[in-house]
């Protein structure tokens, strides 16, 4: 089943008011989670060590002139009204501003691009390209391929620090929730009992995600909503009670005061204020599961103004509680009433488990991303949900994640070294998206580069001057987000980097097509019965694999398909646009070409529907083939969109719904990016009816040619895919050498193999061994 089946983008999506206010009560739960429970741990991490709260009270107030202003401009200027527009067909996140990047300026690095692929209907422009100005800006990006790499890089280091972040958070999430017990234990037990419940916590909520999170997602609006009641009702309760006035630290004025007082101490404790934002990515990561407005209102009318007055409330509870000798005394629960700490307390690990589920779930979906544009190792990734797009589950992340989350815990075991480790991984990707935001502004929204060179000067003056404060903290937690993306980015760079490498290999090793025309029997070839898939990155051409197959083994089954299954840089692609069909060879060869295409957010289909689709779409092929005039053009270098309205393939019965966009041919080689595209043909719907014994409406050659197929697919299909063996050709450089016969090859050996990536069954697997040198 391919869930993806009539998904209309939720953006594209005229909802009612009643639709808009249940997803935004339902993004509570998903999106806001991690940023609803950060009161929890923010004034504790800032009040840790760089300053002390004072009876002058210019410290507390200031810090909360600090947070106010920081969640008024990065959460709400900054993502709400601006970021949040810059969506790719309704998906957000740093692969969608890459994938629009991309699509605008001829920067991308994926190598087996199609000027076809620009068809898609999700391959829209805001502005027709023949009528844009191009700017200097994208002359001299598209112009120096070393800026590709440098824009790839900048965008796996954001894809590092969310991955690190999903480390980080579930850990200081749990752990701050469960450090409310200070204030019901001695020193002397509550350190023996804070750290093995929030690894118990840890082990039973990465235990749990193989079943997904629409189990029991249900509940989590309803955890986050009565969390934020409880923490803007406490609030409420602490500015009425023990300081009315404390709204006039809202001014900026305090901060100035505050720095003034502070100086180097201060600036060293913006380090704990800017985890009031932390999770505040998770509005544009998850975009393209709820809507623009959706999202807007459900931050602007609940959890800003829920995040504002529980800040307050804990700063008029301070104001007035000066005799601070432990940690726990400046925390969150300090503020909160004897008679309710108890049920505040099991709230609080509700919503941290919520908030950590968030960014666990958001860590498996940017690993899927990565994977899908042949940036990180293959895994195996399972889908939880048939109805319910994007609910994923990466068994090997998920214990991965579970063993570094406790590690992180055990490790540092109080909130000051995890704020310092997770703040800098936040503050991170916030720069990221702040750069390729201010891209998009130019490239897409083609506003002028002075508005885009404004906005990248003031957010990112903002953004790093919390980065700063983070990164002095390098000895006291800030290293180990720095290591683990330092890690990542090796691990991510050495494989796309040994990928590109291949695909060049495979193009310049190709086989041309008049020696495949010239296997005949004459040679000693037999055609066997049965349906040959010959699974290729290139998408011309005879591949390599293939050649080899054939030298070892005289023979090839009646039906040949070379299958190229590739990534195209949109979400989605629309299941009647997945296929692209054409021949090589004549048509008694009997051997064809297909290229599926999938988006980076797209779910692969299992392998019996992805075999019976794709049967059905060489049979549409043959039909519209043989009815209209216009695909014959050609042997090898016709190539057509085939969809079908509905996906069933019966000996007498087919449906076709066929959108010929044009004819392709080529493909792009890595130097020259560019391929000539045929006029496109007029848009046309087919419908044909099959009877079993014989079809009048077709040519005799189209029949057999049916026949064929549909006997050979009761023959069965043989998957033939290459097992590579890798190494660096003679007189490489040592880094290339480490890189490729050290890193590469013990990625290949402990991670899933290509047939496991398309779930191949094993009985129907055929694996010709290829030695790259590189």
């Amino acid at each position: 089943m391919d869930p993806e089946v009539g998904r209309i983008p939720v953006s594209l999506k005229k909802d009612s008011w009643k639709t808009i206010l249940l997803l935004a009560y339902q993004s509570l739960g998903v999106v806001y989670g991690d940023l609803s429970i950060s009161p929890l741990y923010v004034f504790k991490s800032t009040f840790a060590e760089d300053i002390q709260h004072s009876e002058t009270n210019e410290e507390i107030f200031g810090a909360l002139s600090f947070v106010f202003w920081t969640l008024t401009l990065v959460p709400l200027f900054k993502y709400v009204f601006i970021v949040l527009r810059a969506d790719d067909n309704g998906e957000g996140g740093t692969f969608a501003l890459y994938s629009l990047i991309c699509r605008h300026a001829n920067v991308s690095l994926l190598p087996n691009r199609q000027v076809a692929d620009e068809e898609l209907s999700t391959y829209k422009y805001e502005c027709p390209p023949e009528i844009t100005n191009r700017s200097r800006i994208k002359v001299w990006l598209e112009k120096h391929r070393k800026l590709h790499v440098a824009l790839l890089i900048v965008v796996m280091l954001g894809t590092c620090m969310v991955i690190g972040d999903g480390i980080l958070t579930p850990a200081i999430s749990v752990f701050s929730a469960v450090s409310g017990l200070e204030l019901s234990m001695s020193k002397e037990h509550h350190e023996y009992a804070v750290v093995p419940i929030t690894c118990f916590i840890l082990v039973c909520l990465f235990a749990l995600q193989h079943y997904g999170t629409h189990r029991v997602g249900i509940l989590f609006a309803p955890v986050v909503l009565t969390w934020l009641v409880c923490i803007s009702g406490l609030g409420i309760y602490n500015i009425v009670h023990w300081n009315p006035h404390v709204y006039q630290a809202l001014s900026p004025y305090y901060m100035f005061k505050f720095l003034k007082k502070t100086k180097k101490g201060g600036w060293m404790s913006l380090g704990g204020i800017l985890l009031c934002i932390t999770g505040s990515e998770a509005m544009f990561a998850d975009l393209g599961h709820f809507s623009y407005t959706a999202i807007q209102m459900a931050f602007t009318f609940v959890v800003y103004p829920s995040l504002i007055l529980a800040y307050m409330g804990q700063a008029a509870y301070l104001s007035k509680h000066h005799g601070i000798y432990t940690s726990y005394q400046i925390g969150f629960y300090a503020s909160v009433p004897e008679c309710l700490r108890w049920p505040v307390l099991g709230i609080a690990i509700l919503a941290s488990v919520v908030g950590s589920q968030a960014i666990i779930s958001g860590t498996f979906s940017i690993i899927n991303q990565s994977q899908s544009l042949g940036c990180f190792p293959r895994v195996k990734v399972v889908h939880t949900s048939d109805k319910i797009h994007g609910q994923i589950y990466i068994p090997e992340i998920n214990w991965m994640l579970m063993i570094l989350c406790i590690a992180v815990a055990v490790g540092f075991r109080d909130i000051k070294h995890m704020g310092n480790a997770s703040g800098l991984a936040v503050i991170t990707v916030m720069l990221v998206t702040t750069c390729l935001t201010s891209l998009v502004m130019i490239l897409c929204w083609h506003k002028s580069p002075f508005l885009a060179l404004a906005f990248l000067l003031f957010f990112g003056s903002v953004e790093v001057l919390y980065f700063s404060a983070s990164l002095i903290k390098f000895l006291e937690g800030a290293w180990l987000p720095i290591l683990l993306a330092l890690f990542l980015m090796i691990l991510m760079f050495v494989w796309h980097y040994a990928t590109i490498k291949k695909y060049e290999f495979d193009l310049h090793n190709k086989v041309s097509l008049d020696w495949l025309l010239a296997l005949g029997d004459k040679l000693g070839i037999v055609r066997v019965p049965g349906i040959g898939l010959v699974f290729t990155d290139i998408v011309s051409g005879v591949p390599a694999n293939f050649s080899r197959f054939v030298t070892n083994l005289p023979a090839f089954h009646r039906i040949l398909v070379f299958v190229c299954v590739k990534s195209v840089p949109v979400p989605f692609v629309p299941p009647s646009e997945r296929y692209l069909v054409g021949r090589v060879g004549p048509p008694y060869h009997r051997s064809y070409r297909c290229i599926v295409r999938y988006g980076y957010r797209d779910v692969h289909q299992d392998v019996d529907s992805f075999e019976s689709e794709l049967i059905a779409s060489l049979a549409d092929f043959i039909q519209l083939e043989a009815s209209s005039s216009e695909l014959m053009d050609g042997y090898e270098d016709g190539l057509t969109v085939i969809g079908r309205s509905l996906l069933t393939c019966h000996r007498n019965y087919n449906t076709v719904s066929s959108t010929p966009r044009g004819t392709m041919t080529g493909e792009l080689a890595p130097e020259e990016n560019a391929i000539e595209l045929a006029p496109a043909g007029a848009g046309k719907k087919v419908r044909f009816f099959l009877e079993e014994n014989g079809h009048p409406a077709l040519s005799e050659p189209a029949r057999e040619e049916l026949d064929d197929l549909l006997a050979a697919r009761e023959s069965g299909c043989a998957f033939v895919l290459g097992q590579s063996h890798v190494q660096a050709s003679p007189g490489s450089s040592i880094m290339k050498k480490l890189a490729i016969d050290v890193a590469y090859n013990f990625l290949r050996r402990n991670c899933r193999g290509p047939d496991v990536a398309l779930r191949v069954p094993p009985a129907s697997l055929l694996e010709v061994g290829m030695v790259y040198v590189l």
